[in-house]
């Protein structure tokens, strides 16, 4: 018996021949062939310089409320523009709007109370204070002389010391009585005592920062888009229970549409931050203008996605390609593009 092989390589292709020969010239070929055509496609492309593979990522927005609430009007629908400032859904807000009303109440008291404080005692009261010292003035007007006549009588010795002493004391009281009512005037229309003053201040500030509380808590059960964009996904039905902090409304802004692609370490000393570059489509006749947002400042390998298996040990740097909004709405996540930034 006698055996030939023959091994031939010619690019990727592996070709084996093997030809047996036996004694009844009985010949058997057999043909084995390994095909590497993903390899072999990228293989045999030519190089080109200027240009790399991509795709677009969108950054998006989760709308969500910090508190849970059921779910009882949904603004927007999937698929559909929104605008800055417009309604994205409401929460059951019935509980946080008594409370902030309640809130209120308390702080509209304490101002009123703050208010009282500080105008005094009322007029009536004011007024009595007033008649109680005119009728003390009226009685002192009277105790004055008569205590200049007992002294009199006493030098004189026509009258006892009792009886003096009895005059003086009725005019030292008149006196005494005159000085308390005036003193309760004046304190009368000054109104609380100054510690009592910033006690009730203290109190209105707090109450003021449990409604600022109450109030932040009852416009949280409506979220509205801080920016425009599409609304790429909405999570809940209306009817259902919301926990707390779970997204509602899934947002893409236009100006957190980007491409992402890997340029290889040979060409990035080429390419800087602000640089215009054009971005192909499939089905576009025309390129899209962009530029370099940035450039990633480590190295990484070759994603297989996107090269071949060749050059998967060769490093890229990642570049991120933002656009203006008109142009940004027109791409889609994921979608693979071809970036280039030299005439070819």
């Amino acid at each position: 018996m006698i055996g030939r092989a023959v091994l031939i390589g010619l690019h990727r292709w592996t070709v084996t021949v093997t030809v047996t020969v036996t004694v009844t010239v009985t010949v058997t070929v057999t043909v084995t062939v390994t095909l590497a055509i993903p390899s072999l496609m990228v293989g045999c492309a030519p190089t080109v310089t200027g240009r790399v593979q991509g795709y677009v990522e969108g950054e998006f927005v989760y709308i969500a409320s910090p508190l849970a609430g059921k779910l009882v009007s949904l603004a927007v629908q999937r698929g559909s523009q929104a605008h800055a400032d417009q309604l994205l859904f409401s929460l059951e807000s019935t509980a946080e709007t008594a409370l902030r009303d309640s809130a209120e109440r308390r702080v509209q008291q304490a101002r009123d109370t703050l208010a009282d404080l500080n105008k005094g005692k009322r007029p009536t009261e004011i007024d009595s204070i007033t008649a109680q010292l005119e009728q003390a003035k009226a009685a002192l007007k009277f105790s004055e002389p008569e205590h200049d006549r007992m002294a009199k009588l006493l030098k004189a010795k026509a009258t006892s010391a009792q009886e003096y002493e009895q005059a003086r004391a009725a005019r030292d009281q008149d006196r005494q009585r005159v000085t308390q009512l005036e003193a309760e005037l004046n304190t009368a229309k000054l109104g609380a005592r100054p510690d009592q003053i910033a006690a009730a201040k203290d109190d209105i500030r707090a109450l003021e920062a449990s409604l600022a509380k109450a109030e932040w808590d009852a416009s949280q059960k409506e979220q509205t888009a801080l920016q425009a964009g599409l609304v790429f996904d909405t999570l809940f039905r209306e009817g259902e229970w919301v926990a707390a902090g779970r997204p509602v409304v899934v947002l893409l802004p236009p100006q957190n549409i980007k491409v992402r692609a890997f340029v290889p370490q040979t060409e990035i000393a080429a390419l800087h931050v602000g640089e215009a570059v054009r971005v192909t489509v499939d089905g576009v006749a025309q390129p899209y203008s962009g530029k370099i947002s940035y450039i990633s400042p480590r190295a990484e390998y070759t994603p297989p996605v996107i090269y071949s298996q060749e050059s998967r040990n060769k490093l890229v740097f990642m570049i991120e390609i933002v656009f203006d909004p008109d142009v940004a709405v027109k791409l889609h996540p994921g979608q693979p593009v071809d970036v280039s930034w030299k005439e070819n």
